[in-house]
């Protein structure tokens, strides 16, 4: 049985697998080793959870998995990757809703977030529309909307770990969106994976210590 420390070991190591050895082709192979880091995430995420888990945290565990299909779907379709990474974003920022410790200094973050998301979002619908890629502008809109509340919901929750594996996973999807619709980034697959891989694992280890804050609000409410 893997022990804490050597689950995230075995993650690196598999992504680094992935990201610098496996070669391009066969597909399948490549698709195959892509998705064993996000299984072990998974399974690292599930260790993370306590004995009587808040729903939310269960939510994210569906955000997680939901992603992963995202990842096997996208290498042969991009629309069905999108759609399943937009359904695992769902996911993560309704858990994180529920998990929110909501101020002011926290919800002001709305305003980068937004202008960030304004930029990229308009060069990308630029581009789109130059390449006659017009049926992509709605489901990638949508998407930008999506992850960019997933983002401000993670800050919400005041939990550092899942504040940056969300702000990694949109930095992840930018080089990718940018690096295909926009123009070519050197190095975007390393880059892609290892911001994505590290925002995925950050999300999974973020529910250890937001389980602890959910325990902690369950007994001052039953404490009052």
């Amino acid at each position: 049985m893997l022990n804490k420390s050597m689950l995230p070991t075995l993650i690196g190591i598999m992504a680094v697998l992935y990201i610098f050895i496996i070669p391009q082709e066969p597909l399948a192979l490549k698709i195959v080793f892509k998705l064993i880091p996000m299984l072990l995430i998974i399974l690292y995420a599930f260790r993370q959870l306590p004995a009587r888990p808040a729903p939310a945290m269960r939510l994210v565990i569906i955000g997680l998995f939901f992603c992963m299909l995202g990842d096997g779907f996208i290498a042969v379709s991009f629309v069905a990757g999108l759609g399943a990474f937009l359904v695992g974003h769902v996911f993560y920022l309704t858990g994180f809703i529920k998990m929110s410790r909501t101020n002011m200094t926290r919800l002001a973050s709305i305003f980068p977030i937004g202008l960030y998301s304004f930029i990229i979002g308009r060069q990308l619908i630029t581009s789109l529309q130059t390449e006659g890629n017009d049926g992509l502008v709605i489901p990638v809109i949508a998407y930008m909307l999506v992850i960019s509340l997933m983002a401000l919901t993670a800050i919400l929750t005041d939990n550092l770990w899942a504040t940056a594996g969300s702000i990694l996973f949109v930095i992840s999807d930018s080089i990718l969106s940018w690096n295909m619709f926009v123009s070519a980034i050197p190095y975007s697959d390393v880059l892609i994976m290892t911001t994505y891989y590290s925002a995925q694992f950050l999300i999974a280890v973020s529910l250890a210590s937001l389980g602890n804050s959910v325990s902690h609000e369950e007994g001052k409410r039953l404490n009052m």
